[in-house]
């Protein structure tokens, strides 16, 4: 299984970015195969801090929730396959700057209860620079 987020870069506040997070070996569908993710979380790590939830998506429902700090800004969704998840970020503010991370559990874990501890599956995380 592996996940990679891309789509990171230097934008001004107020800019909008989206983040791709592709997945092999494991897809977000409601088939219920073993071969899916149960969930698709979307995390961020700022140096010296802990890495933080952002918003997650249910793969067999298609229920979306957001941390307080990105609701209403941040949208997920994923594409028809379920091998493309995608983080759209709008009205980016500078404190939004950090590495983002994708990552999937196949267990049963529910909003909002998703931590790191929780998923298992990461990629690489991709950075968001957002310059006042």
């Amino acid at each position: 299984v592996q996940l990679q987020a891309s789509g990171g870069g230097l934008v001004q506040a107020g800019d909008s970015l989206r983040l791709s997070c592709t997945a092999s070996g494991l897809s977000c569908t409601a088939s219920g195969r073993t071969d899916t993710m149960t969930v698709v979380g979307w995390f961020r790590q700022v140096p010296g801090k802990e890495r933080e939830f952002v918003a997650s998506f249910n793969c067999y429902s298609g229920l979306s929730y957001y941390e307080h700090f990105v609701k209403g800004r941040f949208t997920v969704s994923r594409d028809n396959a379920g091998t493309t998840m995608y983080l759209q970020m709008d009205s980016l503010e500078p404190e939004d700057t950090a590495v983002y991370y994708c990552a999937a559990s196949t267990g049963l874990v529910q909003a909002p209860l998703i931590t790191p501890r929780v998923m298992d599956y990461w990629g690489e995380g991709t950075l968001v620079t957002v310059s006042s």
